[in-house]
């Protein structure tokens, strides 16, 4: 009710519409009465919002951006967003650090001169790697798209080079995982009451079998006239877990009890990521304006150096245990150091056999290893569903079909394990006595080309496909795609806003500093 000039009493009802109380004649009608129908269906979607973030929880395997306001309204699922900065942090190192820190980067510092091997290390960190790495994070934040659709939008003459590290990753993710099923094996080896490499009694153990307790004893196996013998440490190894043929003609047998650790492994991994980045709570989107490029920036560095410093401790940990073998063997250091499987799976397991309570401490190693590259695993793996996914997001984000599909990858990739094992197997210790034959080569070309062919491929590709003359089609294809920014329009300021005087087209537009939450519940 409001009193006029006029001293009469007007009425407003709850649709908007104004009426004269003695006439009963309309006076007016406000926006929100001609509108009754559009604020019922926001009310409709907020009430299903609120009811959504409340007192519903997903569904098991209810694939991560399905919301029922999307649904409501025919949007595609929305894309994931990071809980924290923290998680984004502990999610990128799990990526970096993994096997390489333990055993590639000690062997590689004391191969290449110790403390020299530093200075080129970190010129390259510094100069390469780091450079390298914040642009692949700030490219990441500001499309908030895949290794694929990010060069599509940015510029799409050089989407190859998304395909090329899909490739990549894709033969990473089947090969690497392999690793894990050898630490697995042995970890599950370790709740027996001896370790199996401990001792030279053993079906799979030679007449050349040596135990060390004997070998320090060099006048019984010098009498013995034992000229080539072997350490149950290397033949558990060789002849119980790889089961070496004699050349990659022989393909061997399949071995089930490593087929089902890699399952087992695979199984592990698929429960990791089937959910996405999370899988309950509120997912929250921070937007800092300028604030996140010098936040990305000391994001990478912490990164870097956290990566840097994992590889020290490893190195100091590593080398003082090989240390403490050579001692006891009588050895020089050279004689015990090995890179790759060999110093997780030979140099080690013998190093723990000889301190006291050996299977407790060969069971946390490989625990250690196995969370060092599971982690690394997940990464892969989610970076290679997440590209993939964003190729057709309506099509693969909704209800389980994103599951379906990560369950299809994890399978083929474990069944292209063994394939792939026929063409990339080398044993690990006599590669430089067996040579290959050449068709073998020419299939470990054929793989390392199958990245390297997706950069030209898709250039060719993309210049076919648009019009005009030759420059015309290369600059069309070089250039960035409108909208490739993920940033809201509301955050880039208006011209009579801007802060750079000489810019008047907002070329260099500044951003406000917005601060976005976005919640829903996963």
């Amino acid at each position: 009710m409001d009193q006029t000039p006029e001293g009469q009493i007007r009425s407003q009802d709850r649709s908007g519409v104004r009426t004269d109380p003695e006439s009963g004649q309309i006076l007016s009608q406000d926006r929100s009465g001609v509108r009754t129908d559009h604020m019922a269906q926001k009310e409709k979607l907020q009430c299903l919002k609120d009811f959504h973030k409340d007192t519903l929880k997903p569904s098991p395997g209810k694939s991560p951006g399905t919301r029922p306001e999307d649904e409501a309204e025919g949007k595609p699922p929305q894309r994931e967003k990071w809980a924290s900065k923290l998680d984004f942090l502990l999610s990128v190192a799990g990526g970096f650090v993994g096997l390489g820190n333990v055993w590639r980067f000690p062997y590689l510092c004391y191969k290449n001169g110790g403390g020299a091997f530093l200075i080129p290390y970190f010129i390259f960190l510094f100069g390469g790697g780091l450079p390298v790495f914040f642009l692949e994070v700030a490219l990441g934040q500001f499309t908030s798209e895949g290794g694929i659709t990010c060069w599509e939008k940015l510029c799409p003459i050089f989407t190859g080079i998304g395909y090329a590290s899909i490739v990549i990753v894709s033969l990473l993710n089947i090969y690497y995982i392999v690793i894990l099923a050898w630490g697995l094996y042995y970890l599950l080896q370790c709740l027996q009451r001896e370790l199996p490499w401990a001792r030279c009694r053993h079906s799979w153990n030679t007449p050349n079998c040596v135990e060390d307790t004997i070998r320090k004893n060099k006048t019984l196996w010098l009498s013995a006239n034992v000229t080539n013998f072997t350490s149950p440490v290397t033949e558990f190894w060789e002849r119980n877990v790889l089961s070496l043929s004699s050349g990659i003609d022989e393909v061997g047998e399949l071995k089930w009890d490593l087929a089902l650790c890699l399952l087992a492994v695979w199984v592990i991994c698929f429960f990791c990521i089937w959910k996405g980045v999370k899988s309950t709570g509120k997912v929250r989107e921070w937007d800092r304006g300028r604030e996140g490029g010098r936040e990305g920036g000391r994001d990478c560095l912490l990164l870097g150096c956290l990566n840097s410093g994992t590889s020290f401790v490893s190195g100091f940990a590593i080398f003082s245990v090989l240390g403490f073998m050579a001692q006891e063997q009588g050895v020089a250091i050279a004689d015990v150091a090995e890179s790759g499987p060999g110093l997780a799976f030979i140099a080690y397991p013998k190093a723990v056999t000889m301190m006291p309570l050996p299977t407790f401490w060969a069971i946390l190693f490989f625990i250690m290893l196995l969370l060092l590259g599971l982690d690394s695993q997940f990464v892969e793996v989610e970076g290679q569903i997440t590209s993939l996914v964003d190729l057709y997001p309506s099509l693969l984000r909704k209800g389980y079909r994103r599951e379906i599909f990560i369950a299809v990858i994890c399978v083929i990739s474990y069944l292209g394990c063994f394939v792939f094992s026929l063409v990339k197997y080398k044993p690990l210790t006599y590669n430089k006595v067996y040579e290959y034959p050449d068709w073998s080569i020419g299939i470990g070309w054929c793989l390392a080309l199958s990245s390297m062919i997706c950069i030209p491929m898709v250039v060719v590709v993309k210049i076919i496909q648009s019009d005009g003359s030759l420059i015309e089609r290369i600059k069309a294809v070089a250039a960035p795609v409108k909208g490739a920014s993920s940033r809201p329009k509301e955050c880039v300021l208006k011209n009579s806003e801007l802060l750079h005087p000489l810019d008047p087209n907002g070329t260099y537009a500044l951003t406000k500093h917005a601060h976005t939450v976005v919640e829903t519940t996963m």
